[in-house]
């Protein structure tokens, strides 16, 4: 894959963890990515939700596409 000079978007893959494999485009390489999943509740009250929150930080020694994130497991 390459960059598109248009957006700067770039490709990268998530491993390990609940998204692993799942491919995203990035612009700006951020150091790390937020990956959110619905939790199910039993009453929303007020339109309240709650989603699981996992973090995937960036390979800083991969430098050419796709750019690889990793799951941290220790946050938050």
């Amino acid at each position: 894959m390459e960059t598109s000079a248009a957006t700067g978007q770039e490709a990268a893959v998530l491993d390990d963890g609940p998204a692993d494999g799942l491919r995203v485009r990035v612009t700006g390489r951020p150091r790390a990515i937020q990956v959110t999943y619905p939790c199910e509740v039993d009453a929303a009250l007020g339109g309240v939700r709650a989603e699981a929150l996992y973090i995937y930080r960036r390979d800083l020694r991969v430098e050419h596409e796709p750019l690889r994130y990793g799951f941290d497991a220790a946050s938050p």
